[in-house]
C-alpha cells in the first residue's frame, strides 16, 4: 500500500502564491505518474498538472501560472502556484497512479485546501 501526504495550502489573496508538496511513502512499486486535481463542491475532480517521465501536463486554466515538478528519488511532487485567482479555490488533491506487477493502483491524498479571496 501506499500512503500520500499532502502540505501546503492555505489562504492568499488574488495575485498571490502558493506550494503544495506530496510525499509517497510504503511500499511503492514502479510509478507511472504523480499529479494533482481539484475540486469544488457540486463539481467533479479536475486535473490540475500531472509529471509522468515522459513530460509534465497541465490543464489550460493553470498554464504559465503552475508548475509541477517530481522527485523520483524522494517520491515526491510539488505544485508551485503563482498569480492566484479566486475561481483557484478548491480542495488540492495530490495522486499517484503505480505498475504493481501487472496491475495499475491509484491512490489519492486526503486533500488540502487552497482559498483564494481578498
Amino acid at each position: 500500500q501506499v500512503q500520500l501526504v499532502e502540505s501546503g495550502g492555505g489562504s492568499v489573496q488574488p495575485g498571490g502564491s502558493l506550494g503544495l508538496s506530496c510525499s509517497a511513502a510504503g511500499s511503492i512499486f514502479s510509478i507511472l505518474v504523480m499529479g494533482w486535481f481539484r475540486q469544488v463542491p457540486g463539481k467533479q475532480r479536475e486535473l490540475v498538472a500531472s509529471a509522468t517521465s515522459d513530460g509534465t501536463n497541465y490543464a489550460d486554466s493553470v498554464k504559465g501560472r503552475f508548475t509541477i515538478s517530481r522527485d523520483n528519488a524522494k517520491n515526491t511532487v510539488s505544485l508551485q502556484m503563482n498569480n492566484l485567482k479566486p475561481e483557484d479555490t478548491a480542495v488540492y488533491y495530490c495522486k499517484l497512479v503505480e505498475l504493481r506487477g501487472t496491475k495499475v493502483q491509484t491512490y489519492w491524498g486526503q486533500g488540502t485546501q487552497v482559498t483564494v479571496s481578498s
